[in-house]
């Protein structure tokens, strides 16, 4: 079971057709829209301000959202982000790509469609415009999303929206198998 905990008079509100993995921590002032997921070892801590994730969101295994008193993280809808990314009190617009070990910090924009390089140090309060590779430490702008980056950000999405209706459905199976178990060992 995830750990879902309240904050502060703040309790996370997370749509039913999300996922949220089983070691996930979501805790605070956080929301969480359908066909989302949220994998093994992220850490989503909305307790000195909100997190707002849209639709068909996935943020992967090992990620930190957080957020810092003066900015809020809002990630829009369809955005991708890779495995141990730190995403810091900034702004994911919808269709955006943060690949993985990426750090976007405070007050910082990754605009609609724009890409996030594996590694990359987006500073605080830059601005990654639409259509864009970043990547470096500090990112700054490589080149213009090529048809292979294009062909990568159409695939990841809709994907992972793919493959946690996949780990829902077995989940829902084993405590249906273990309810089934459980009145077994209750008729012994």
């Amino acid at each position: 079971m995830p750990h879902i905990i309240p904050y502060n008079g703040a309790a996370p509100v997370i749509d039913e057709a999300a996922y949220i993995a089983e070691t996930a921590v979501v805790t605070g002032d956080v929301e969480i829209g359908a066909e989302s997921s949220i994998w093994y070892g992220c850490v989503l801590r909305g307790d000195v301000n909100q997190i707002r994730i849209g639709q068909g969101v996935n943020i992967q295994d090992g990620t930190v959202v957080h957020v810092s008193r003066l900015y809020t993280c809002i990630i829009e809808d369809r955005v991708s982000i890779g495995h141990m990314a730190l995403i810091h009190a900034c702004t994911l617009e919808e269709g955006s790509f943060v690949g993985m070990k990426a750090c976007v910090m405070d007050g910082a924009v990754v605009e609609r469609g724009a890409f996030v390089a594996a590694g990359a140090l987006v500073t605080p309060g830059k601005r990654v415009p639409a259509g864009e590779l970043w990547a470096g430490q500090p990112a700054h702008c490589v080149r213009k999303i090529s048809e292979k980056d294009q062909a990568i950000m159409d695939y990841t999405q809709p994907n992972y929206v793919k493959l946690s209706r996949q780990y829902m459905a077995v989940e829902e199976r084993a405590v249906e198998e273990r309810a089934v178990e459980e009145r077994a060992e209750e008729k012994r």
